[in-house]
């Protein structure tokens, strides 16, 4: 067994939307600026875990690639298959089946909101004959009890959104870089309220990767490694209120990123005050206000008043989807959770530019959440540099 995994090159494909470049293409386009940002080719890697929801299997990406037979596993677990894929490489890399690994998601979405087959969930036809597949309308229904339970009001929906904006606009890569006001946001188009139109991602095209190997080793590939501290992801249990849950439990049960997050931090020996960087998942600004506190940054109910005092500002306590999150950056499934661990490590790295956090950020955090209910957690060090 080895200690510490490290990753030793990131590669990104802007996402957004990219006429005539196919989601797997663009997954090749991220391998290869990983490959180049470690200094590797392709026929180094040992083992390869990716994921697509509707841009093919991950594994095809040998064509473009290269046929060396190296282990490619496809990975599938909705808006968590990027940090699943992560895990699963951090596993095979401790285990010694490989030095060298590759984890990488893509996808290329039709427009508009996904469109899930309700037999692909376990559930009948007439479940989805109804509207009640649609995730807006879920992730709102949940949202407008969690706002009720715990004394939110919309405005703290229209801060979430205000600020992913604003870092977007501040980073080169995001697809939706202009900031908005607070009026734009909370005079939008209703979808499903309380939630509106600028307080959804949408789905997207693009593409990330990561090369990873021993830490022992990483410094003969990167003068700024960064260490994986914790890398796992947890499945829903009985009462937790998840994506197309067709009713509730008599009890309720937390949801599994309470259970991932407990899980990592211990992994890692850290807690929650010592993070620096912070990404969660923000398919919609009310996922992010549950997920700032099931990860443990704040307690139910606190958001608004850190969100109103800028504390997960770039430059605040909790900084918060540096990057912009997926409100500013769009979400391509397969890749969403890789984005996120590529913008901690260039943070960590010192190298996100305008919207860089201050202090030399140490620790960095991700978090993704996928239906029907499955959630990966990262904890991220800088790794000393040379």
């Amino acid at each position: 067994m080895t200690d510490d995994v490290a990753i030793i090159g990131i590669g990104l494909h802007p996402f957004g939307r990219t006429d005539g470049l196919s989601g797997l293409e663009q997954g090749a386009h991220a391998v290869r600026l990983a490959l180049q940002d470690a200094g590797l080719s392709w026929d180094a890697v040992g083992v390869a875990y990716g994921g697509s929801q509707d841009a093919g299997n991950a594994d095809a990406l040998a064509n473009l690639l290269g046929l060396t037979g190296t282990p490619f596993v496809n990975v599938a677990n909705g808006c968590a298959t990027g940090g699943s894929a992560l895990a699963s490489v951090v596993a095979a890399i401790r285990s010694g089946m490989a030095e060298i690994g590759v984890a990488v998601g893509f996808d290329k979405h039709p427009r508009g909101a996904f469109n899930a087959r309700p037999k692909d969930w376990g559930l009948e036809d007439w479940y989805g004959n109804t509207g009640l597949m649609l995730t807006t309308q879920f992730f709102a229904l949940k949202t407008q009890r969690y706002l009720h339970e715990h004394g939110l009001s919309e405005q703290a929906l229209v801060l979430a959104a205000q600020r992913s904006f604003r870092n977007g606009a501040l980073n080169p890569q995001a697809w939706r870089r202009r900031e908005l006001s607070l009026a734009e946001i909370a005079e939008s188009t209703p979808v499903n309220l309380p939630l509106r139109k600028y307080m959804f991602c949408s789905p997207a095209e693009g593409g990330a990767a990561l090369v990873l190997c021993s830490a022992k080793a990483a410094h003969k590939y990167t003068r700024t490694p960064v260490l994986v501290k914790a890398a796992l992801m947890r499945t829903r249990r009985h009462g937790s209120f998840e994506v197309f849950s067709p009713a509730l439990a008599a009890e309720a049960a937390p949801a599994p990123t309470v259970f991932a997050a407990r899980a990592a931090f211990e992994q890692a020996g850290v807690g929650p005050a010592d993070i620096d960087v912070i990404q969660v998942q923000d398919t919609d600004s009310g996922s992010e206000l549950i997920h700032m506190a099931e990860n443990g940054f704040c307690e139910h109910g606190e958001q608004q008043h850190l969100l109103e005092r800028g504390e997960t500002d770039i430059g605040g306590r909790l900084p918060i989807n540096t990057d912009g999150g997926c409100m500013a950056n769009g979400e391509p499934v397969g890749a969403s959770g890789l984005r996120q661990v590529i913008e901690v490590c260039t943070q960590l790295r010192g190298q996100a530019g305008a919207r860089q956090v201050p202090g030399r950020p140490r620790l960095g955090y991700t978090h993704v959440y996928g239906a029907p209910g499955v959630s990966a957690v990262t904890i991220l060090e800088a790794g000393d540099k040379r």
